[in-house]
């Protein structure tokens, strides 16, 4: 049994080499999610190699009731689908901060986790559509330590 699932890890993995394709080598743009309140995030991408990458996202919020921002860092392998359509799987992590405007004067930063899946389509412009699902486990009060997004990012590929 250990011989198959060795054989099967190799298959997928020479498999995923032999038909990597380029990526783009930047990309900046909007993720736009529900991000636990902090709505659209600043996105940028940055190859490593043909196919894995580094994605930083940076959300903030100014609100009547409170003022908060999110820093996620992940690290994505990218398979090609069809064409140019690509799926990725990531891994990382983040700090977020939240300081309430009310009576209480709440105020707290935390760090979380985060994982990360999706598809994403490069049009013959540099232009870069994604639809991805990024759970995050953290330990604060004001995400109640989990959430669950799905966000559409928009970038502008160079």
């Amino acid at each position: 049994m250990k011989k198959l699932f060795l054989v099967a890890i190799a298959f997928i993995g020479f498999t995923a080499v032999s038909n990597a394709q380029e990526i783009s080598n930047n990309a900046l743009g909007l993720r736009l999610g529900d991000s636990d309140g902090l709505g659209a995030e600043i996105s940028y991408q940055r190859a490593l190699s043909e196919s894995n990458r580094l994605e930083l996202d940076l959300g903030w919020r100014n609100g009547n009731n409170y003022d908060a921002f999110k820093l996620t860092g992940l690290y994505q392998w990218v398979f090609p689908l069809d064409g140019d359509f690509n799926w990725y799987a990531g891994a990382g992590g983040g700090i977020a901060s939240f300081d309430g405007k009310n009576q209480l004067n709440d105020s707290q930063t935390s760090f979380f986790i985060a994982g990360d899946i999706g598809i994403e389509y490069s049009f013959d412009i540099p232009l870069q559509l994604s639809l991805d699902f990024r759970p995050e486990i953290g330990n604060n009060d004001f995400t109640d330590n989990t959430v669950f997004d799905i966000a559409l990012g928009i970038r502008y590929q160079f």
